[in-house]
């Protein structure tokens, strides 16, 4: 979650909402990592999870990454959740929950559905505090 962590507040120094994530392998060794990206590159679904899913498949030359973690410093929106199941990612780690747009204990819960296929395991709360002020500041300077 270090890195994660890392990852957004270099987000936040390119002025983006500071959400960083990070895909391990089964021994921890990170496969990819990065922040938002939404603004700098102008695309609605350049978040962090979706880019180190794309990193991470490209890398190992395959869609599913059956025995990987995606480790992210916010509660995944709908999108993100979607596209971690789609993953078939093992694990998920996150810190801090997102009640007004997450995916995962808020919001749709989009593992919890019927048509979901693959369900994560699921780790909340990782360094919630730290990832949680992250974002606040990030919106109080804006203010």
């Amino acid at each position: 979650m270090a890195r994660a962590l890392a990852e957004a507040r270099a987000a936040s120094e390119r002025g983006e909402v500071p959400v960083g994530a990070v895909v391990t392998d089964r021994a921890g060794r990170i496969v990819a990592a990065d922040g938002n990206r939404v603004e700098e590159w102008r695309d609605p679904t350049a978040h962090a999870e979706i880019l180190v899913l794309r990193t991470a498949a490209a890398a190992l030359g395959s869609p599913r990454l059956v025995d990987h973690d995606l480790w992210v410093t916010l509660e995944p929106c709908p999108m993100c959740a979607q596209a971690i199941a789609f993953a078939r990612i093992r694990r998920l780690h996150f810190g801090a929950a997102d009640p007004k747009g997450g995916g995962v204990e808020n919001g749709p819960r989009i593992f919890g559905q019927p048509t979901c296929h693959h369900r994560p395991e699921v780790v909340a709360g990782i360094r919630e505090t730290e990832a949680a002020a992250l974002l606040r500041r990030f919106f109080q300077a804006r203010r």
